[in-house]
């Protein structure tokens, strides 16, 4: 049982990577922000605020948007700081987004475990940390206004996606015809970010749910470089489909 990101990390790819990142089409979007040198906090934790927060100011409730931290939450029995939490999200304040910093450090409690949380340090993120969280959600609204509208926010692979080698999994959102992941990472896309999404691809094509059907791009979006990376699924090799769908995830010829 595992993960796709657990999965990826024991694959040994080909030189390049089963899809280089060269091959996406790399869009630069122009802004008046910049961001500032001294965050500190994780880039992993950035990254889920800067998710949850998009999906809340495009109008998703608090509580699903901020829906897998709540589990995670109650994993550790801090379900009623964690609603606590949630009450102080109103907006794009500093205070909103320190809240969203706290409740969201309980993300790993559900995708790792208790053990993983519990090594976690304390999240208080400093004003330049805070400024770029916001700068990075005002960006991501406007990718959104831009790409969308959003059809889906955090999708999963049921009823036929998962396998006995990958049993979970869930992705971030889908438009009209272009699956997206978030990234917040200072470095450029790499093969590992490339392979997850092609996995994630192939299994909403296996899952039999109809919200695939008309998915034929995937995507990148980085509000850190304020960069979008787009691909067109109908290029990749054939054969290398055949290789991670019966190697890699697990389905049978």
């Amino acid at each position: 049982m595992s993960s796709v990101t657990y999965r990826i990390s024991n694959i040994i790819q080909p030189r390049g990577g089963y899809l280089s990142p060269s091959k996406f089409e790399t869009i630069e979007l122009q802004d008046k922000f910049t961001l500032h040198p001294n965050e500190n906090i994780s880039a992993s934790i950035m990254g889920i605020v800067v998710d949850y927060m998009t999906r809340f100011m495009k109008s998703e409730s608090k509580k699903e948007a901020f829906s897998i931290s709540l589990k995670g939450a109650e994993i550790v029995f801090e379900d009623d700081k964690a609603d606590i939490f949630l009450s102080e999200i109103t907006g794009l304040d500093d205070k909103s987004l320190l809240f969203a910093c706290k409740l969201a450090r309980y993300d790993t409690a559900y995708r790792a475990g208790i053990k993983a949380f519990k090594s976690l340090p304390n999240v208080e993120p400093n004003s330049a940390t805070l400024e770029n969280i916001r700068i990075m959600i005002k960006r991501s609204l406007s990718f959104v206004e831009k790409y969308g509208p959003i059809k889906k926010y955090g999708f999963t692979f049921g009823p036929n996606g998962y396998t006995s080698i990958i049993t979970h999994g869930d992705g971030d959102f889908l438009t009209k015809d272009t699956m997206w992941d978030f990234k917040v990472s200072k470095n450029e896309l790499a093969s590992k970010y490339t392979l997850q999404l092609v996995i994630y691809y192939l299994m909403g094509k296996h899952s039999g749910n109809k919200i695939f059907d008309n998915i034929t791009n995937i995507g990148f979006f980085n509000p850190r470089k304020n960069k979008v990376y787009i691909y067109d699924m109908n290029k990749f090799d054939l054969e290398l489909i055949k290789e991670i769908e019966e190697k890699i995830i697990g389905y049978k010829k």
